[in-house]
């Protein structure tokens, strides 16, 4: 250390030296035993759970499903019918037409031979209740065979959605924290809950699968305007007036005045009038955080508050507000932060194919 002209040493010997590294290493070593000891203890609770889930299921499927049947096979009917309208209000609003599993399919997994099992232990042990046992697992395996069905969906859905740069699980949360209502028993008060666990994954499965098909149904994809003459980007680029450097926080579509404006997707109009430099404007919200924009308009063909589907004309084109000319400006703007529209009107044909499929869906089970 150097101070006033002086120069001095601190020496630390080579028994300090070594007591720091022993203390040091033995700091590391004990870090790295606890944290392996917790990623250990960790794993060992999650298999844990998974197996107490397993089991909780083969009880409900087994002991508990026979004394039931011991019980009061009244009750276990009523208990059928109810499971029976679930499936069918479930399959109706979400997965239209599926076909029921043939009665008398053979067994193709581990939980299927376990099936078969139950049904054989309930009929040798209660043979009045063999059909009844039956029409269950046939309910059972309908439930299995919706639940992939769901899966299979929600992944397509989910790739789709980040074909698009989305990330389909911050849309999932959004359309989850756009939910509410009082609470009210699906099979009304007084009755039976229905417990097995693979139908209550079928609603969950069937739940995602439906918040993502919305999410991407609501995407805009279909174009703005019957012109496809881009006359400016998305991003920097040169003032048309000043000259100076300036962000365009959308894309421009040339054409002349009057040519037809058409919603880029399903949403409500939330704004429609003038707005400064946009001109004319229209604003329609989407599904998730999703908004877009029409601007420099001639004229207006909707209000504030309606509801407009995709591809119908909601304006026409012009030049009012800051612009040179006739065209249309066109925003996207995510949870109020403008995107590239690009994207969303170039997208693949497979993608959009799979949106198509999405937003059928989503309509067929708004109509019901």
């Amino acid at each position: 250390m150097r101070a006033n002209g002086q120069v001095r040493f601190l020496k630390i010997s080579a028994q300090l030296q070594r007591r720091v590294a022993v203390t040091l290493t033995s700091v590391i070593g004990a870090w790295l035993l606890v944290t392996f000891g917790m990623a250990i203890n960790q794993m060992t609770v999650s298999a844990q759970r998974l197996a107490l889930s397993e089991q909780e299921a083969k009880v409900e499927s087994a002991e508990e499903r026979v004394a039931n049947y011991r019980g009061s096979i009244d009750e276990v009917t009523k208990d059928l019918e109810r499971r029976q309208e679930m499936l069918e209000s479930l399959g109706d609003q979400y997965l239209g037409d599926l076909p029921e599993p043939e009665a008398q399919a053979p067994a193709t997994s581990t939980q299927s031979r376990e099936e078969e099992k139950t049904v054989k232990t309930i009929s040798a042990m209660v043979p009045e209740a063999a059909g009844l046992a039956r029409i269950e697992a046939r309910q059972i395996r309908f439930a299995e065979k919706m639940t992939k069905v769901a899966h299979a969906r929600t992944i397509k859905a989910e790739a789709a959605i980040r074909q698009f740069g989305l990330n389909p699980a911050v849309l999932a949360r959004q359309a989850r924290n756009a939910q509410g209502g009082l609470f009210e028993p699906f099979f009304g008060k007084g009755k039976k809950d229905i417990r097995d666990p693979r139908f209550l994954k079928l609603a969950a499965a069937l739940g995602r699968m439906d918040a993502m098909e919305r999410a991407l149904a609501a995407i805009p994809t279909a174009m703005p305007a019957a012109s496809m003459m881009m006359s400016s980007g998305f991003g920097y680029r040169a003032d048309p007036f000043t000259g100076a450097g300036a962000m365009h926080a959308g894309l421009d579509f040339k054409g002349p005045i009057g040519t037809p404006i058409l919603a880029a997707a399903e949403g409500k109009v939330v704004m429609a009038g003038f707005n400064g430099g946009y001109g004319n404007t229209i604003e329609i919200r989407h599904a998730n955080g999703l908004v877009t924009r029409y601007a420099h308009l001639s004229g207006l063909n909707v209000r504030r508050g309606q509801m407009v589907d995709r591809g119908v004309q909601i304006g026409r084109m012009g030049s009012s507000g800051r612009s040179t000319g006739s065209h249309l400006h066109f925003e996207v703007r995510l949870n109020g932060q403008a995107i590239n529209p690009r994207k969303f009107l170039e997208a693949n044909p497979d993608v959009l194919k799979v949106q198509t499929v999405a937003g059928n869906r989503a309509d067929s089970a708004a109509k019901e």
